[in-house]
């Protein structure tokens, strides 16, 4: 059974034809989903794996599950924060990314945790499938040459703004993307 890494942007709260589609394929191939308990597109993917009735899911908070639609599993973490901030919700990410076989991420081209995790899963050498939002496509990654290709869509302010934030992994050549590619 393959485990997917199944994540996306907090902008993200209404699932096209697009992300159904590929989440019925998911849901047909019988893989295990691994989604985190953010509003947005977690809860949308919940909520959608809920109609459906699917349970081979997990899903992955920090102490407490802020959503859990389905009642399935939950993997709780814990990471010594004072402030419930990004490296503390970056560390259940990271978790996916490497329980994970590949992932799917849906992303609105600003979201810094989307961008990490599709960072955290090329690093691990894990393939990674992005809907794009400002374009509704989809894009196949499965190395740091394909999300430079994706970045050159982006606005380099936002790259800029997220890449700052991001701080969980090991640098990645997109880290020096903006330096050389000014766009926006």
């Amino acid at each position: 059974m393959t485990t997917v890494f199944m994540g996306g942007s907090r902008a993200i709260c209404r699932l096209n034809p697009v992300i159904r589609e590929k989440l019925d394929d998911l849901i047909d191939r019988g893989c295990m989903i691994l989604v985190g308990d953010a509003n947005g597109a977690d809860k949308s993917v919940q909520e959608y794996l809920a109609k459906r009735g699917y349970r081979n899911v997990i899903v992955y908070c920090m102490d407490a599950c802020r959503n859990n639609v389905g009642a399935w599993q939950a993997r709780r973490l814990s990471f010594p924060a004072a402030r419930k901030d990004f490296a503390y919700y970056a560390t259940k990410d990271l978790a996916m990314a490497q329980d994970a076989k590949c992932g799917v991420m849906l992303w609105d081209g600003k979201s810094k945790g989307t961008l990490n995790n599709i960072q955290n899963l090329l690093a691990a050498g894990k393939k990674v499938l992005v809907y794009f939002a400002p374009t509704k496509s989809l894009f196949k990654l499965s190395s740091e040459a394909g999300l430079l290709d994706l970045l050159q869509r982006c606005d380099s302010r936002d790259i800029a703004r997220a890449q700052k934030r991001i701080r969980s992994r090991p640098p990645m050549a997109t880290d020096q993307f903006l330096l050389h590619h000014p766009r926006g």
